[in-house]
């Protein structure tokens, strides 16, 4: 809780044990789909119950000590794997999206469900995921989804202001759930010498497709579309505000970014830059932010002192951060049992 209000994160990806990725390399070793083991109890491939169980538990014990209330859970971005076999995608995806809706039924009153997309770069359109969105929507109560700038990370895949992308917009605004912009992997070769080289693609991707959304039509032809940028949109403008290089249109009811930058002038920049309006909480906790800061003691991704040590933010502007931006932006963060019963109160 902050100030009496539940802190919303939009940004947090599923527990699952490492054994749990093991179905993905039969997949890729026979070449051929396996149907999901979950919720099979006594399934043979994967990890166990047991281990889902204790790998969430250790989430809810890290959120915990973070002050987060409910948190959005959707893939892990890095294992998405958009670069395998095509006729692999669906079943993967779909193992993905039962372990992500198997840790939100653990914990129903901290999570809420946000679905991995079977994206094939190489399609005509994504038409072909809208099935996949709709299930997870429909089905399982999920409240968002995820989507990669470059699912296969050869950079062959249209930028988010294409046609090639109005089928899942069509389908989130019918939905009214938003879009989490996530950068995944890169197989770009001159990537290869940087370690965790993914974070680069995570730097560039989310930061084009800011800029694509904003310099389109993509919002006039969608206007009820809401997407939200990971990582504070990946980088900054370097423009002034009345550059005609920025867009300058009024975009405070479509697209946002959230807070996940773990430097600190970077974070306090972009909340600068983007606008306290556009900015909603997300941490990736626990994820890439657990190195510890030196001269605090607590890890990058406890961001809540972090948010209070800014002194340019007045308590009204952290509780639209932390609280009403999310809620906003994400409203079936009101699905968590933590929600309704702050709402019943």
């Amino acid at each position: 809780m902050y100030k009496d209000r539940l802190v919303l994160d939009v940004h947090g990806h599923v527990s699952a044990p490492n054994a749990a990725y093991n179905v993905l390399m039969n997949m890729m070793g026979m070449n051929t789909p396996i149907p999901s083991p979950i919720p099979n109890r006594d399934a043979k491939r994967g990890a166990t119950y047991e281990a889902f169980e204790e790998s969430a538990a250790k989430h809810i014990a890290y959120i915990d000590e973070r002050g987060i209330d409910v948190q959005v859970l959707g893939p892990r971005p890095y294992m998405q794997f958009g670069w395998i076999e095509p006729h692999l995608t669906p079943a993967w995806t779909r193992y993905v999206n039962d372990m992500i809706q198997q840790q939100v039924d653990m914990y129903p009153d901290r999570f809420v469900g946000a679905c991995q997309l079977p994206m094939i770069s190489w399609e005509k359109d994504t038409q072909h995921c809208v099935a996949e969105l709709e299930h997870c929507v429909n089905e399982r109560g999920f409240v968002a989804a995820y989507a990669s700038p470059d699912a296969s990370g050869r950079r062959e895949q249209p930028g988010m202001d294409s046609e090639w992308w109005y089928p899942i917009y069509e389908a989130c605004e019918s939905l009214d759930v938003p879009i989490i912009v996530h950068g995944t992997n890169t197989l770009d070769p001159r990537f290869r010498g940087i370690r965790a080289n993914y974070q680069l693609a995570f730097l560039t991707e989310q930061y084009l497709a800011g800029q694509f959304l904003a310099l389109s039509d993509v919002f006039e032809r969608f206007p009820k579309l809401r997407v939200i940028i990971c990582h504070c949109g990946g980088a900054l403008n370097r423009f002034a505000p009345t550059d005609p290089h920025i867009s300058q249109r009024d975009l405070s009811e479509n697209l946002f970014y959230d807070s996940c930058g773990y430097d600190l002038t970077f974070l306090e920049a972009a909340i600068k830059q983007r606008s306290v309006p556009q900015m909603v909480f997300g941490t990736e906790a626990p994820g890439s932010g657990n190195h510890v800061r030196p001269d605090t003691g607590r890890t990058c991704d406890d961001l809540i002192p972090v948010l209070d040590s800014f002194d340019f933010l007045t308590d009204e502007d952290r509780i639209a951060i932390l609280h009403d931006n999310p809620l906003k932006v994400v409203p079936g963060f009101a699905k968590a049992g933590r929600m309704q019963q702050a709402q019943q109160n």
